[in-house]
């Protein structure tokens, strides 16, 4: 590619596993589920934003639904390691394999 064409990131996303200790459950639709994982993504004006998934704590799959992350200072320090974790796992690429 050349140096005069500018490249458009238009997303940067990483899933993270919440440990165990942190996990949490919410109710969607009657349905009570454990949230497991982090969606983070980075946005355009250089904050963070994050979704929690899981699933139901009754079994199955379940849907694909997102959930609010509470306002814990503990997520907030997991969504912040886990950005700066993939800042150095981004910069540390060795190109396609």
């Amino acid at each position: 590619m050349s140096s005069d064409v500018a490249v458009d990131v238009s997303a940067l996303a990483i899933n993270v596993t919440i440990p165990e200790a942190l996990r949490w459950t919410d109710t969607r639709r009657g349905e009570e589920f454990e949230l497991t994982t982090l969606n983070v993504r980075l946005l355009r004006d250089g904050h963070l934003a994050a979704k929690a998934y899981g699933r139901p704590t009754a079994g199955g799959r379940g849907a694909y639904v997102s959930f609010r992350v509470p306002d814990r200072p503990e997520l907030a320090a997991l969504v912040s390691e886990a950005a700066e974790r993939a800042g150095e796992l981004w910069t540390a690429h060795r190109g396609l394999g």
